[in-house]
């Protein structure tokens, strides 16, 4: 659920309002269960707040996501090459799938029905 609040608010500022009724209607939470959450993002660094006059705007804070980013790093060399191999073997099905719509157009066209003496 906090990622996905952090995921409305990666474009810019949001009004906690809006925020709240997508988490809302996406989860199925309480208006004080989505504030709860927009604080512990607040206190956590991951995001800032400014106040609108009534409204209060968040936005993610890039800074501690960078960090998180790094720490990553580390980790990274042990799926890095599992979703390597498989945008390699997604890629072969997308390759294999042209390949084939190509050969049933080529069946639909008329001299495929030709015998060679008619070519």
């Amino acid at each position: 659920m906090r990622r996905r609040i952090l995921e409305l608010i990666a474009d810019g500022e949001a009004p906690a309002g809006d925020v709240g009724r997508v988490i809302q209607a996406e989860f199925g939470i309480s208006q004080p269960a989505v504030s709860q959450h927009l604080r512990v993002l607040r206190e956590s660094g991951f995001v800032t707040v400014r106040p609108d006059g009534a409204r209060r705007l968040y936005a993610v804070d890039p800074e501690p996501l960078a960090q998180a980013d790094a720490w990553f790093d580390t980790f990274r060399r042990f799926w890095q090459p599992k979703l390597d191999a498989l945008g390699t073997e997604l890629a072969r099905g997308r390759l294999a799938q042209r390949k084939a719509a190509v050969g049933e157009r080529g069946r639909d066209h008329p001299s495929a029905t030709l015998t060679p003496k008619e070519h």
